[in-house]
């Protein structure tokens, strides 16, 4: 047969035949070998089958119990300037937007806008969770149940500090719930699945990842997110986060978006802080909470050493407020709480919701260090909403040109008396002595330390300052001594330690 035809009859081969032609002929398959086909499968047949998880069982049994929540709330008045005045220059202007300007927009009558949320049914009672601030000011809140009925909401309770409300709906019978996860059991890399109702297009799922835990996002006083990248949107505040198990872990509440879409970067409020705050709200409509009444701050190497603690596990007190639980209770400026109630305390963050999880009335044992000496308080918790407002590092007013009498050049400062006049300006309280600080030399000791001119020295290695003479004996002690010193500091309302390292 000539090379020509030999080609061609290869051309005309199935597949099978035209390999084993290459390898040598036709015995490759009149050995008994199975066509080419048949032995891709049988080799993919053998091989482990991986399988991609799928939430659909999860999405089929949590998703009648997800709702919609539409709002209408009434908004403030429109401004007085007229419309076309208060029209943005770079945006033309088209008959519509003249008609609906000059006859929808009236200056200073109120407005009524209209917004959308989600939520999940927690009880078959008709009790729907979602977030305050879905439902804050709302005139009017309908509720949509995913088999499509439509039922006027009341709000039962709600908790702006959590970012959390309880609503109830009459649907005349019993409802699909959801339950609670435990969010302490989840870990970084966990699977999860959020319902919701994204730009009010109804309900939607998305998957994800749990990407952190413990985010402080600056919202409120209880930050303590679940960050996740499963994709939520506007619209999903209040709905669900479910684990594979089905379990809600988390409610949606907040993302960063530079363009007001997902970029993969949510938070959700952990099961285990909503449910202590249903429970509440179910009970009798608000939230309260244990109050002790201290100024904190965390323990870091150089502050513990100056204490003379061993580990930077625990909770500084910094000032203790007048009047309140921990004043009756013996607490001190520089005791370190460790354990509270029965609990281990590592930072200021386990503190705060630890007392605020109990509730104000309740004694409870409270274990401090101090002066290196591990001691017990017996404190009865106050009431959060009843106290007075938690201090706080106020704002720096400019110093006066005549502060500077009397400087003193110690580790990067200079000092001055601190006068009346100097408390009026700085907004200090009237019983506030100590020293002021006037300058702070850049680069120098004081200023690595976050020092700054207007804060006041109150005392220097636990001992009161009242002049200029106090805190340079006490600091040039302290250099001497092993160039360390623990700074007692006031700014504004607040007040702090700061450990200076003249070394």
């Amino acid at each position: 047969m000539s090379e020509s035809n030999t080609r061609k009859r290869l051309r005309a081969l199935p597949l099978t035949a035209a390999v084993a032609a290459a390898l040598g002929g036709a015995a490759v398959l009149e050995l008994g070998a199975p066509p080419f086909g048949a032995a891709l499968a049988q080799e993919e047949s053998a091989r482990p089958r991986f399988e991609a998880p799928s939430f659909a069982d999860v999405v089929e049994r949590a998703s009648p119990a997800v709702v919609n929540i539409s709002v209408t709330k009434v908004m403030g008045p429109t401004p007085t300037t007229g419309w076309r005045e208060a029209w943005p220059r770079d945006v033309p202007r088209s008959p519509l937007d003249e008609f609906f300007g000059r006859f929808f927009e009236v200056p200073g009558v109120p407005r009524r806008a209209a917004g959308a949320g989600s939520g999940f049914i927690v009880d078959p009672d008709g009790y729907i969770v979602t977030n305050h601030h879905v439902v804050s000011d709302a005139e009017e809140i309908v509720v949509t149940l995913a088999d499509g009925r439509q039922l006027d909401a009341r709000v039962v309770g709600d908790d702006p500090q959590m970012d959390l409300a309880l609503l109830e709906v009459d649907a005349g019978e019993p409802l699909p719930y959801v339950r609670f996860g435990d969010s302490d059991a989840v870990r970084v890399g966990d699977w999860v699945l959020a319902i919701g109702n994204p730009f009010g297009l109804g309900g939607s799922a998305s998957a994800g990842i749990v990407s952190a835990r413990g985010r402080d996002i600056r919202s409120g006083p209880y930050d303590d997110y679940l960050q996740i990248d499963a994709p939520i949107n506007q619209g999903n505040s209040g709905g669900p986060v479910f684990n594979a198990a089905g379990e809600v872990i988390g409610v949606s509440t907040a993302i960063v978006s530079p363009n007001g879409g997902s970029v993969g970067i949510g938070f959700a409020i952990p099961s285990n802080h909503v449910t202590a705050v249903v429970e509440q709200l179910k009970e009798s409509g608000s939230v309260a909470r244990g109050w002790l009444g201290v100024s904190l701050q965390d323990l870091d190497a150089s502050l513990a050493a100056s204490l003379g603690v061993d580990a930077t596990k625990g909770a500084l007190v910094a000032e203790v407020v007048s009047g309140s639980p921990a004043e009756d209770a013996g607490f001190e400026v520089g005791d370190v709480v460790t354990r509270f109630d029965g609990e281990d305390i590592d930072s200021v963050r386990d503190l705060t919701f630890t007392v605020a999880r109990h509730r104000p009335g309740k004694s409870v044992t409270v274990e401090v260090i101090r002066d290196g000496r591990r001691r017990e308080l017996e404190v009865e918790l106050g009431d959060r909403a009843s106290a007075t407002a938690m201090p706080s590092s106020g704002s720096r007013a400019p110093l006066r040109p005549g502060a500077r009498a009397g400087d003193a050049a110690l580790g990067g400062m200079r000092l001055a008396p601190l006068t009346d006049r100097d408390r009026t300006r700085l907004g200090l309280p009237r019983d506030v002595d100590g020293v002021l600080i006037v300058d702070v030399r850049p680069g120098s000791a004081a200023a690595r330390e976050g020092l700054r001119s207007g804060d006041v020295i109150v005392s220097v290695n636990r001992q009161r300052v009242d002049s200029v003479d106090d805190v340079t004996a006490a600091l040039d002690a302290a250099r001497r001594r092993n160039g360390r010193a623990l700074l007692l500091v006031r700014r504004g309302s607040g007040q702090h330690f700061v450990a200076l390292d003249f070394s």
